[in-house]
This record gives C-alpha cells, structure tokens and sequence, in this order.
C-alpha cells in the first residue's frame, strides 16, 4: 500500500484513539445476541407492535426473529426520493419473506438545495444534517430494532442520517437506494443555457425549460454534485451494496437490488457478529477509503466538511491536512460533470464505482481489509450486478473503461493527483476543488472586489462593472453567520467572465455547492468573519494571490493585521430561520464539520 495512505491512517487513528475507544465501548454496551425487544416491558411492546399485521405481531411476540428499522426520507418535491414512496410496503412484504419484521421507525426532513439556491431556506441547508441526525436518532430511540434500513441519497440527508445512525451503532445498517433519473439534455447544453441567460442572451422561459429538460423525472439529480457523491461513498465504506447506486429507478434491476437488500441486512442481524454492526464498519479505514474515493472521482467539496462529521459521530478525528496529503497521492480517474461532460449514467455504464475500486485496490491506492455490510475485505465492492431468471447475479468488475473519456484506471488517469487541495496563509485555512479548474487557472494574482451578497455580485456583473481581473471576496457567509449557504448563483457569471478572458476566482467562508466548477475558488474559509477572522479586514482593491501549485491564499498587503475587521449584521429570522438561532451561536467551524452537534 502506498505510504502515504499508511501514515495518514495511522496519524488518524493516534490522533482519534481516546475518543474511539469511547465511543465503541458505548456500542459494546448496547451490543445484544438476542432480539434487542427481548428486555423490553410488555406494556412497551404491545405500544410497539399494536399497529402491525398479525404475522408480525405473532413474530414480534416471539421475541425470536429480528426487527428492521425503516428510518425515510421520502417527499414528493425531491426527486431523488419521490421513488422511495412505494420502498415501505415492498421492504415489509421482503422482509416477511426472509423470516422478520420491518417498520417504519420514522421519518427524516429532506431539504433540496436545487430548489433553496440563492433563496432565504438555503441558510437552513447545513442545519438540516444536524437536524435529520437527531432525527434519525429519535425514530431509533424506540429500542425495537434489530437493524436498519435508510432510505436516504440527497445532499445533507445521507450525512445527516449516518451521523444519527452511528449513534446506534451497534445496529447492522446499511442504505437502499433510490438511484439516478435517466439522461436529459446534455450537462453541455445546460451550461450553456445558463451561460446564456446570464448574459442576457435568453429569457427566464427559455432557461426554465433548460433546466425541465435536464432535471425531467423521479430519481437523482445526473450531474456528479453531493447527492451523487453521497452514493459513491457509501459503496466505498461498504454500507450500500456493490454497483448498486447508479442503477435507474422504476426498473426490474432497481427493484431486485432492494430486495437482496432487505436479505443482506436479515442474514447480517441473524449472524450477532459486531463487525457488521455500523460502528465497526465505519473506521478509520473505512473514512480514508471515503475520502480516497471522493479524491479519485473528483467528488463534492461539501464531503470536505460532511466526511468530518461523520468520522466525529464515529469517534474518528480526521481534518484537511489529511484530505490534502492523501490528494497529492491520488489519481483523478473520473471526468462527470461538472469535471466533464458526461453525467452519473455514463459514469456507471463505464464501469462506475466498482471499477473505480477495483482499479485503486490493484495500485494499493485503498484499505481492502475494512468490515462491509458483506463480510470482511473490500474485494467483494470490486463486483457489477445483473439479473437473470428474475434474481440479482453478480460479476467482476470491468478490467478496462468501456468509455475513458469518462473513466480510466488508476495507472492511466485524467490528472495524478486528486480533485480537492488544502489552502492555507494569513486569511486562514481553505479548501478548494482543482478538478473541474484547468491548471492555467490555479494561479490567480488580482485585485479583490468586496461583496456582502450573491446579489451585490449579480447588480455589479449586470451593471457590466466587473469586466476586469479581480478576487470576489465574500465574507459574512460561515456556519457563525448566516449558515454557511451556498453560494452556486455566481457560478455561470464568473464562468462568463473566465471565459471573456479575465482572470478570476472567489474568497469566500461559505460554500459553493457539489457542482464548484471551473473557477477557482477558495471557501469554507476559516476564521470565517463572524468569528473575527481576517476575511472581515480584506478590501476592494486590495491585492490577492490565490495559488492552488502551492496551496496557498495570501492577501498581499502589510498593513491589514492593524484594520478593524467589517461588521455586518445578518437577518437570521423569517423561512424558519428563528428556530435555529441558537444552534447557529453554537456551531462548529467547517474542518470540525460545521456541526452543532459534535
């Protein structure tokens, strides 16, 4: 295994070990041999089971077959999960087949940032994975379940319900997929649309169809944003069954793949063994398999604070110098929009995730001996499934790319190092994603042009005040402050000023989105503002150098240590913003997960 993956590991694990092993002796304890109901009182159990069928009833009181956990997150307006509407009934029906019980244990908020982007209910997008954490906890904390099952694919929903799940997790748990809607327009032909109406070229009509054509059915979104990314993750950590998320809904494929779910999950309770509990599972091994993978396929820079959190839930310490180091080790093997123009289902008709991992494993480039939802060792990930005679068969994956426009191996890939850089200098510490950025942009010196707001942006670049060299600067966007929105509205307009020929890039401690694109941009900057940090001294006019070679961000001025830093009052009430005022004193900065929970 290559070394530096060796060291990182170690370095995680030193670092975390105290509050590791914490946290897996509060999971022995909760470990049962026996159905987890069996010490329950009777009056409890009777409350439990009252609304089931009689053959459940009959088997609950039986105290002898496992009870699944459904925890969803299932609503009409996203349709990533609209599928999951039909998932409960099918999932009980499959389990009473295999021999147990399957209840919905609760459900989930499910937030889309498609829709809150640039609107007031983007600044509740971070706190939603807080917020579906306790609430995965609560439909939990019944103490009925055996084992669970989550229906969860989008952006803050999957972290969310691991980080509640790791808190059970003693449980065998795994996720059930929805997967992707099939291919619209081209992720080409969106972008130039959205381009286009920037520039004034088309109207709102012409860019509402754009983006109906491209986002047109029930299932995931097909560009490779943190909802995709989400799914490639959990094959990596062995918590979703191999291949498995990019196979469309609403076909017979889709629809076996849940129920060798269900009997995954049963065999896996029915065995008592504490390797396929989650906890034991998701270790440090597991969490740098993650972030190897969010590395090689050019993923989502929400991960870069999501994957922290998750390790945290699970007593695991990770940061950005890790991240980082293990980028420069990394091969970028994936070109999916917005890397590339190719979407998910052509990423997985190449040979997706499986080849990926298989790929990686043949180089040393992963952990294969971590614990899966399938048993122990990693190899059994490096597998596609079919159907024949109506029965999920599995198969090796893909020795070659069947498209290396879209993937390639580890010994041949699109860049030898990763998609995701750590920043650093005297504004502080900075991720940004270098994958989707040709590297003639990775150097930008310019002067810096301050703004309080994406529509402060949005006037000045209509206004045609920006045709220039120049650093947007927005400060006042961190967890602290207003939440940590996204900020993906700017993306076309910079893109339409990159492309004029002016050499730019963004500063900012907020976030830009799964889809960051092809400028350079340096967020989740922190000390964000709200905290004091040198971000609120920076001016317009000021010179800045953004330099992804070197990782480092720099403000060029000698005197700015001695300025006042800018105070701007942010209106955090109205859209259900006032409910999560305190949380929001309390919240972490982005490399401790920006989490007020952990």
């Amino acid at each position: 295994m290559k070394s530096t993956i060796v060291s990182v590991t170690q370095r995680i694990k030193e670092r975390s070990r105290e509050r590791r092993e914490a946290y897996l002796a509060q999971m022995d304890s909760a470990f049962r041999s026996e159905v987890t109901r069996a010490g329950m009182g009777c009056g409890n159990l009777a409350h439990g089971f009252a609304g089931c069928s009689a053959q459940e009833k009959e088997r609950l009181r039986a105290e002898l077959q496992p009870n699944l956990a459904i925890v969803t997150a299932y609503n009409d307006m996203l349709s990533a999960h609209k599928p999951y509407e039909s998932y409960p009934e099918k999932l009980r029906t499959w389990a009473l087949e295999e021999g147990a019980v399957a209840q919905v244990a609760g459900g989930v908020p499910a937030m889309c940032d498609g829709i809150t982007q640039g609107a007031e209910g983007m600044e509740l997008s971070l706190f939603s994975r807080d917020a579906i954490a306790m609430g995965t906890a609560i439909a939990l904390s019944h103490n009925m379940f055996d084992g669970t099952m989550l229906l969860g694919i989008c952006d803050k929903i999957v972290p969310g319900m691991l980080m509640g799940a790791l808190t059970f997790g003693h449980l065998p748990t795994l996720f059930v997929p929805g997967g992707p809607m099939p291919t619209g327009i081209s992720n080409e032909e969106k972008a130039k649309i959205r381009q286009d109406y920037a520039e004034g070229k088309i109207d709102r009509a012409a860019l509402l169809k754009g983006e109906s054509d491209s986002y047109h059915s029930p299932g995931t979104c097909t560009f490779y944003g943190t909802a995709n990314s989400n799914q490639m993750l959990l094959e990596m950590m062995g918590l979703q069954l191999p291949g498995s998320s990019f196979v469309n809904p609403g076909t017979a494929h889709r629809e076996l793949l849940s129920q060798f779910a269900v009997q995954q999950l049963v065999e896996n309770t029915l065995n008592h063994r504490k390797e396929r509990s989650l906890a034991y599972i998701l270790d440090e091994k597991a969490m740098v398999n993650a972030v190897i993978g969010l590395l090689a396929t050019g993923g989502s820079t929400n991960h870069t604070i999501h994957l922290i959190a998750i390790a945290r839930a699970a007593g695991i310490l990770m940061d950005w110098t890790d991240f980082s180091e293990l980028s420069d080790v990394i091969p970028l093997m994936a070109r999916v929009y917005p890397n590339g123009v190719a979407d998910v289902n052509h990423f997985h008709a190449a040979g997706g995730v499986p080849f990926i991992m298989q790929s990686l494993l043949k180089q040393g480039l992963m952990h294969e001996e971590v614990n899966t939802i399938l048993g122990p060792g990693l190899s059994a990930f490096c597998r596609e499934s079919g159907v024949e005679h109506q029965r999920i068969v599995w198969r090796r994956a893909a020795e070659k790319s069947y498209n290396e426009n879209v993937l390639r191996s580890a010994e041949a890939p699109f860049q030898s190092t990763g998609g995701i850089r750590l920043l650093q200098g005297n504004l502080g510490r900075s991720v940004i994603k270098t994958s989707a950025v040709d590297p003639e942009h990775w150097v930008v010196e310019a002067p810096a042009i301050v703004f309080q707001s994406q529509e402060a942006f949005l006037q000045a670049f209509k206004a045609n005040e920006l045709n220039q060299d120049f650093i947007a600067v927005l400060p006042f966007q961190g967890p602290g402050s207003n939440g940590m929105p996204e900020l993906h509205k700017l993306t076309p307009s910079l893109a339409v000023l990159q492309k004029r020929g002016y050499k730019v890039a963004l500063v900012t401690d907020g976030r830009m989105s799964g889809a960051s694109g092809k400028v350079p941009a340096a967020i989740h900057l922190w000390p964000e503002a709200e905290k004091g940090g040198n971000i609120a001294k920076v001016r317009t006019g000021d010179l800045l150098r953004l330099d992804a070679m070197a990782g480092r961000l720099e403000l060029l001025e000698t005197d700015f240590e001695s300025r006042p830093p800018q105070n701007v009052e942010r209106v955090f009430r109205g859209c259900g913003r006032e409910l999560f005022a305190q949380p929001k004193s309390q919240i972490s900065h982005a490399e401790l997960g920006g989490s007020f929970l952990i």
